[in-house]
């Protein structure tokens, strides 16, 4: 596994593992918002099973971003070779330790929200210098980096500020890309 894994590969271990946590996420959204209104409504009887079946959720989400996370720090990112590939892991990295932090709280909270923005920020790091500003990775990243600084940290400012200047910079380069690349960066 200390091979850099083909595009496909690494685009399949990626909607896998999304397809498996985006479930569980919503699942969790769904879960924590009945609890917050049957806590409204002071229904006790209920919250127990409620707050019980969240806890179920936040184990199972906890167990697969922990296991992606091993194999990207154990694996992934040490073999990737192109930028693309560096940029595409730090990035899935910030990820899954951002979707910890949905759930987390406390010191726990605190230590996927610092390694999510340093995983950001190494993609954000290598994007900015290997892939151009139109390239669908790069503009993924500043999408979810700024989902980030708006959902995690908190900084509408700088989520908006991050989101439009990846936006400005792909627009000057539009005219630069050839149909298929045009397709792609503007899904």
């Amino acid at each position: 596994l200390d091979q850099e894994l083909t595009i496909e590969e690494r685009n399949l271990l990626s909607v896998a593992y999304k397809n498996v946590i985006g479930a569980r996420r919503a699942s969790w959204r769904i879960v924590s918002s009945i609890e917050q209104k049957e806590e409204a409504k002071g229904n006790e009887s209920q919250l127990g099973q409620i707050k019980a079946y969240r806890d179920k959720i936040e184990a199972e989400l906890a167990k697969i971003c922990e296991d992606i996370l091993e194999v990207l720090d154990g694996h992934l990112i040490k073999s990737a070779e192109s930028g693309e590939s560096k940029v595409f892991y730090h990035k899935m990295k910030g990820d899954y330790h951002r979707y910890l932090a949905e759930f987390a709280t406390g010191d726990k909270r605190a230590v996927s929200s610092d390694a999510s923005l340093e995983a950001y920020k190494a993609a954000s790091s290598i994007a900015t210098v290997e892939l151009p500003p139109t390239h669908p990775i790069r503009l993924g990243l500043a999408l979810n980096f700024s989902v980030f600084y708006y959902e995690i940290l908190n900084a509408p400012d700088k989520a908006c500020q991050l989101a439009k200047q990846a936006f400005d910079d792909a627009i000057a380069e539009l005219d630069t890309l050839s149909e298929e690349s045009y397709k792609d960066s503007t899904l």
